[in-house]
């Protein structure tokens, strides 16, 4: 598989795109979570912008970017550049599939949850990819997690699909400031850390973020760093459109 699409599927759908200076009102808030109610971001149409460095293990550093366009609980629509205004993928994610343009290596994907599942060993949802691109609990809370509150912070651990998630979510913005996951038969797993959050129409977003990522590729264990600057995030009541075909 082309590896800058690799990158993508097995990164959990990082969505980003290079922009301008930086212009950005850092959020903050005079009020705490009491109880455990982390803020999920309200908006009906979203468009989104970012810088993202990428570093392998090898010590490779790959820069790229992309333009993100959604619809809550129903679309994700991104298109990723390498460089010089080139499209190298474009891709468009719903509740019931998943569909990718690879123009560089010509290793397009239409499947839906399920088959791409079988397909890659991935068990991903259009809800995990919004959860964890916005820092949200990966899941909604229910019985079957374990809740602890740590000082200023809860401590979240779920386990859905033989994968553990442990989230640590501040009451001071009630968002995820730190997340890993792992899966229980050590295939791979994610840490992400949200360093800083944005203050967007009163609501907290991702402002800079770190994530690692260790994944099985073929035979050897892959170790990814990719570093997140979020640019621009607009929400807007108009609709969107979301162009795609193969």
């Amino acid at each position: 598989m082309n590896k800058f699409l690799a990158y993508f599927l097995l990164l959990v759908g990082l969505i980003f795109l290079n922009a301008c200076a930086k212009k950005t009102i850092p959020y903050s808030s005079n009020s705490r979570m009491e109880g455990f109610n982390p803020s999920y971001p309200q908006y009906q149409y979203l468009t989104a912008r970012a810088k993202v460095v990428i570093e392998e293990g090898s010590g490779k550093i790959t820069r790229g970017t992309l333009n993100l366009r959604s619809k809550k609980d129903s679309v994700l629509w991104f298109s990723i550049s390498p460089g010089l205004g080139m499209e190298a993928v474009r891709g468009l994610i719903t509740q019931e599939k998943i569909q990718i343009k690879d123009r560089i290596g010509n290793e397009d994907v239409d499947l839906t949850f399920e088959e791409f599942k079988n397909y890659y060993g991935l068990d991903l949802s259009l809800d995990l990819f919004q959860n964890i691109l916005w820092a949200n609990p990966p899941f909604v809370f229910d019985y079957s997690d374990r809740l602890v509150k740590v000082k200023t912070s809860y401590e979240l651990t779920q386990v859905r699909n033989q994968v553990r998630y442990f989230s640590k979510i501040g009451t001071e913005n009630a968002k995820v400031n730190e997340l890993a996951s792992n899966s229980l038969d050590d295939r791979g797993s994610l840490l992400a850390s949200y360093a800083d959050y944005q203050d967007v129409e009163g609501q907290p977003f991702p402002s800079e973020t770190l994530y690692q990522f260790v994944y099985q590729l073929g035979k050897e264990k892959q170790n990814t760093i990719v570093h997140v600057d979020w640019t621009g995030i607009t929400l807007q009541s108009e609709s969107l459109n979301f162009p795609f075909r193969f």
